[in-house]
């Protein structure tokens, strides 16, 4: 049996992915603090939109980068799903669109952790060492 070994761009994934999900999980507690009547959590909430939104843009990038050399595709889809549900999700928080920003919310962490214990458990980041490879052909 090939041995499967997790490849520094896996590590890579699992870092940002894992800093990602401790980023997002966050803003539940900082939403939660501002509506109990901590007002300046408002501000920490915004900052945490910033960062949340910046490390899911960094994980697009890594997830390409999954894709082009490790051959793993799931990874990038399930980075833009995640992330364009972000990207809808914060601009409805600045617009005070509360109807679409919290379900959204919700149901966003729900899909970050889930891919956090895909990237952690699953095969989107070794090399399979039965994978083809290309051959180059010296004339």
């Amino acid at each position: 049996m090939p041995a499967r070994r997790t490849t520094p761009t896996g590590w890579t994934l699992r870092a940002v992915v894992s800093a990602h999900v401790v980023a997002v999980v966050g803003q539940p507690v900082f939403a939660g603090a501002y509506l109990t009547g901590d007002f300046d959590s408002l501000r920490w909430h915004a900052v945490g939109a910033d960062v949340v939104t910046s490390i899911g843009y960094l994980q697009v990038a890594v997830a390409i980068v999954v894709w082009i050399r490790l051959r793993r595709v799931w990874p990038f889809l399930a980075t833009m799903a995640v992330v364009t549900a972000e990207t809808v999700q914060y601009f409805a928080g600045l617009d005070g669109a509360l109807w679409l920003h919290i379900p959204l919310g919700v149901m966003t962490v729900a899909a970050l952790v889930v891919l956090f214990i895909a990237v952690w458990l699953g095969g989107g980041y070794v090399r399979d060492d039965k994978a083809p490879r290309r051959e180059v052909h010296h004339a």
